[in-house]
């Protein structure tokens, strides 16, 4: 079992910058593949990066690549998203994610076993 908190979201102008975090407790986060999803008001879920922490190794949605950026710090059993030159479109609620399946690095939200509460990020043009 793990559990997941997510913090740092909040209200910023487009261009602007967050950082979001996402505490993992329980099974050290380095056994797990670490996820962020979103989800604006009348969509679905969908898929923002990935980091298989053991690795390093991160997967991005087209829509974010060279904006956002995902990291691990182990020690800490933390995942962040570093998010830049935020745009409209980025506003949701951003999830924190666990997948105990490190083979590969899915974008399918099914395939996550774990999920934090969220985190409303809202971005103002």
């Amino acid at each position: 079992q793990v559990q997941l908190v997510e913090s740092g979201g909040g209200l910023v102008q487009a261009g602007g910058s967050l950082r979001l975090s996402c505490a993992a407790s329980g099974r050290t986060f380095s056994r797990y593949v670490m996820g962020w999803f979103r989800q604006a008001p009348g969509k679905e879920r969908e898929f923002v990066a990935a980091i298989r922490s053991s690795s390093g190794r991160t997967r991005y949605a087209d829509s974010v690549k060279g904006r956002f950026t995902i990291s691990g710090d182990n020690g800490k059993n933390t995942v962040y998203l570093q998010m830049n030159s935020l745009k409209s479109e980025d506003t949701a609620v951003y999830y924190c994610a666990a997948d105990a399946e490190i083979w590969t690095i899915v974008t399918t939200e099914g395939d996550y076993d774990y999920w934090g509460q969220g985190t409303q990020v809202t971005v103002s043009s």
